[in-house]
């Protein structure tokens, strides 16, 4: 979907510094990192959920499982997307049985993304605890879903359109608002 640069909601060291504080409220809120397992969902949320796990590496000192997570057979919308569906990898390598898995995503908005992922991810065992990590909430639920880390919350309109750009899947870095043309 495209549309007109209304505003730079943040460049990369803003994208960088949220990261780094969901780190650390990761590891606060659950007490350290016994236990814990992140899960990107495809796409932009692999790469927060990678630099999610460097940062706790670095801080904690603790290697944690990091899976990535394709949700396309999932999607409650997927007869309206293509009638040939591209599947990606799903790539859990290890147990999510009794595990607290963080799911990161780039932008909470309706909700729809993250109750695929929950399907998906319960596809794969029974986590003991499951938590939503987004650098955005936008806001429009149409599901009883939240956020338990937030890099930032930005109220839009129906017209509006959050862009999140990171440099492994978009060559720059920053997260823009869009009015749809």
């Amino acid at each position: 979907m495209k549309g007109i640069q209304k505003s730079k909601i943040m460049d990369e060291d803003g994208i960088r510094r949220a990261v780094t504080r969901i780190a650390h409220e990761i590891v606060e809120k659950n007490k350290g990192t016994q236990g814990l397992a992140l899960i990107g969902i495809r796409t932009r949320g692999v790469p927060l959920a990678e630099r999610i796990h460097e940062k706790i590496l670095e801080f904690e000192k603790v290697d944690i499982p990091l899976g990535l997570l394709d949700i396309t057979l999932y999607r409650d919308d997927l007869s309206t997307i293509n009638v040939q569906p591209i599947v990606h990898e799903t790539k859990v390598p290890f147990t999510i049985d009794g595990k607290t898995v963080i799911l990161v995503d780039d932008v909470l908005y309706t909700g729809r993304t993250v109750r695929a992922a929950l399907d998906a991810l319960i596809d794969l065992g029974r986590p003991q605890k499951i938590q939503l990590a987004v650098l955005i909430d936008r806001g429009h639920r149409e599901l009883p879903i939240r956020a338990d880390y937030v890099g930032k919350n930005v109220p839009t309109s129906n017209r509006e359109i959050i862009s999140v750009c990171l440099g492994e899947t978009d060559k720059r870095e920053e997260v823009l608002l869009l009015e749809k043309t």
